[in-house]
């Protein structure tokens, strides 16, 4: 009994070390995360580029490493087809066939000649919607799947939102210009980042090239207008856009050392070259830098009831965010987690999280997790 007793105290003990400084205070050279926080002023020098709006983040954490009137209200043109491709990956199967309608048929703008009572499987309409800027493939994909555009644009508003892209309006899939059709470079960037987190979608964006399976004499071969996949080092994607009311829209992406970029201009006359001098901007002043490696030991948690008297916390995978080089910054952490949790506990069941502060700004957060099983204490006469 009293071994007992001496091992529960020793427990306790180690759980109070493991614990003490729930907001702990570093300083590293230049740690930053980030999540949803929002860019309210522009962010970075001051680049001469010919874009209206811009903005460039890390595409792990959303970091933002630059913006210039990233919330201001502009028309996405043909970018808009990231968000319909997006929801078309996430509630189709790329091998089912759609029956192209009169509807998708001869559709006003870049098409890839889909004519009436054509049989295609969503693999072709994705390609011919990204990479070529098919108009009648975004009519094709929206009425397959929600009866009209109307709905769908009701279903693009829905997931733009639940994205956090909260300044947006979207009433078609294509980005044929309309007043009220609308977003901001930053509202972009999120859907973006949303969209590359699918396999599937990062292969499309990052293709050349595309031979479609729509038989003999039809338009099969599809080249990629986006020139960031040809022109850029380390270039992957994403989609280009142009209406003259909105006039040049790009979303860009790269990677370059195992940091992604996602680089946002609209209205802009030189949207190569001002995408390029972003992303080169971002690689010159960031580098990525390791805050919490996967299933470290983090914290540990008192357990009640449990056949051990406390669980020990952590990350899944690396937490890694984006730095500013030969910067030095003050980060604080504090753990979002119970004090006290009851038994029994699985293994990867999400415990809290880490929520990360720079200079006393919150930036942003990353889950915690149990990092052991503790079942329920099954001997009523163990001493607590």
């Amino acid at each position: 009994m009293k071994i007992t007793r001496l091992l529960t105290i020793l427990s306790i003990i180690l759980v109070l070390l493991l614990s003490i400084n729930s907001h702990n205070v570093m300083s590293y050279s230049g740690f930053v995360m980030s999540g949803s926080v929002k860019p309210e002023k522009d962010i970075g020098e001051a680049l001469d580029i010919s874009a209206q709006t811009a903005v460039v983040i890390e595409l792990n954490t959303g970091k933002v490493l630059y913006s210039k009137n990233a919330q201001q209200k502009v028309y996405p043109a043909s970018t808009t087809k990231i968000l319909t491709a997006l929801i078309a990956l996430e509630e189709c199967n790329l091998d089912d066939i759609v029956t192209i309608t009169e509807k998708a048929s001869g559709v006003e703008g870049s098409s890839i000649y889909l004519e009436v009572g054509e049989k295609i499987s969503y693999r072709d309409l994705l390609y011919g919607l990204m990479l070529r800027s098919g108009n009648d493939a975004a009519i094709a994909i929206s009425d397959s799947i929600s009866g009209s555009t109307e709905k769908f644009a009701e279903k693009m508003n829905e997931r733009a939102k639940m994205i956090g892209a909260v300044n947006s309006n979207f009433v078609n899939p294509s980005g044929l210009f309309n007043e009220n059709h609308y977003t901001t470079a930053y509202d972009m960037a999120l859907i973006a980042r949303e969209a590359m987190k699918i396999p599937e979608f990062r292969e499309i964006a990052a293709s050349k090239s595309y031979v479609a399976d729509r038989g003999e004499g039809k338009y099969n071969t599809f080249y990629n207008k986006n020139k960031v996949v040809f022109e850029y080092e380390g270039g992957t994607g994403i989609k280009i856009g142009y209406t003259k009311a909105s006039g040049r829209t790009l979303v860009a992406s790269s990677e370059r050392d195992g940091m992604e970029l996602i680089c946002v201009v609209m209205n802009a006359h030189n949207w190569f070259n001002d995408s390029y001098r972003l992303m080169d901007y971002g690689y010159e002043k960031y580098e990525l830098a390791r805050l919490a490696s996967a299933e470290r030991i983090l914290k540990a948690v008192l357990v009640n009831q449990g056949d051990k008297d406390y669980v020990f916390i952590g990350p899944k995978e690396d937490i890694i965010i984006p730095i500013k080089k030969d910067e030095t910054s003050e980060i604080s952490i504090a753990y979002n987690v119970l004090n006290i949790v009851d038994a029994p506990i699985r293994r990867w069941d999400e415990a809290g999280t880490l929520d990360i502060f720079i200079d006393g700004e919150y930036i942003g957060a990353q889950p915690l997790y149990y990092l052991e099983d503790i079942d329920l204490l099954v001997d009523e006469t163990r001493i607590k």
